[in-house]
């Protein structure tokens, strides 16, 4: 058994077949059929199970499963560490929130954009929920995502405070309005959205369940099903532009129940490259501070 062993049956398990392997692998299917049977007669074990539609794994093989993406991985790591040599350059992809995408970060970016042109930055967007499982799967470098995440894998640190408002039509006044309305829905994001969870959250508290759900992948649909009076969503103040307020109506929050932390993850034992060294130290709050301040 060696890595490349390990690297082939680990695309075999994640895309379920031998010639779904061998096209992601650039060779050809009996090769990969060859690699394979030669690592289970090496281990003494079955590790897949075949059948019409392609390979399973077999309880070895989910046994074996985690080891060789441990392995996959830290290789890939091993070489992005040779090839860094302390100027910020290649590729760094890093995940957001929406919200913090479109409020947050236009301001960092650009300046690490100036100052570190040679770093290919790719910005995902999605929910708390999607962007932790992509960082702990190492598809993305680090992201901001909704805190505390209090991960044992995943290291964080505050970046943002942001403070939420309950957004309405204009013709409701509150919360109190909440409980009369029919057929009032819930305009978010998609599940794993935290903002989603506090709201449905408090509405709980106060009586008001089952509401049906509208989801957008875009603020700007969020916002305009709010303003056309087809339900309700809860978002950051910051983000609701002067043009958005006057179709709009917005509510406090109570006390304690407004605030919301956005927190940068990575994995820690996870090579940090030149690249995303240097954007942090752009992203961190005393950055951000001097950047209002010029």
């Amino acid at each position: 058994m060696d890595a490349s062993d390990l690297k082939v049956f680990e695309a075999v398990a994640r895309t379920g077949g031998m010639g779904r392997a061998a096209a992601e692998l650039n060779t050809v299917q009996s090769n990969v059929t060859a690699r394979v049977r030669a690592l289970e007669d090496g281990l003494g074990a079955v590790l897949f199970v075949r059948h019409s539609r392609g390979v399973s794994l077999s309880p070895a093989g989910r046994r074996l499963l985690p080891y060789a993406i441990k392995v996959t991985l830290l290789l890939a790591e091993a070489r992005r560490a040779v090839v860094d040599d302390g100027e910020p350059r290649g590729p760094l992809i890093l995940g957001s929130l929406e919200t913090a995408s479109a409020l947050r970060l236009p301001r960092i970016l650009a300046a690490f954009s100036t100052t570190c042109p040679a770093v290919d930055l790719t910005l995902v967007t999605g929910t708390s929920a999607e962007l932790i499982d992509q960082v702990l799967g190492a598809k993305l470098d680090g992201a901001f995502v909704a805190g505390p995440v209090r991960h044992p894998e995943l290291a964080e640190e505050l970046m943002f405070r942001e403070e939420l408002v309950l957004l309405t039509a204009p013709r409701m006044r509150g919360w109190g309005d909440l409980a009369g309305e029919r057929d009032l829905k819930l305009i978010v994001f998609r599940a794993g959205c935290s903002y989603r969870q506090r709201l449905e959250a408090m509405l709980a508290e106060r009586g008001i369940v089952g509401l049906r759900r509208m989801e957008f992948g875009t603020l700007d649909g969020i916002l305009g099903c709010v303003a056309a009076g087809i339900g309700v969503t809860m978002l950051p103040r910051a983000v609701v532009s002067p043009d958005w307020l006057a179709l709009l109506a917005m509510h406090d929050l109570p006390h304690g129940e407004g605030s919301a932390d956005t927190v940068f993850i990575h994995r820690p034992d996870a090579f940090v490259t030149s690249a995303l060294t240097a954007f942090l130290k752009f992203a961190r709050p005393k950055a951000i501070e001097r950047m209002a301040a010029e």
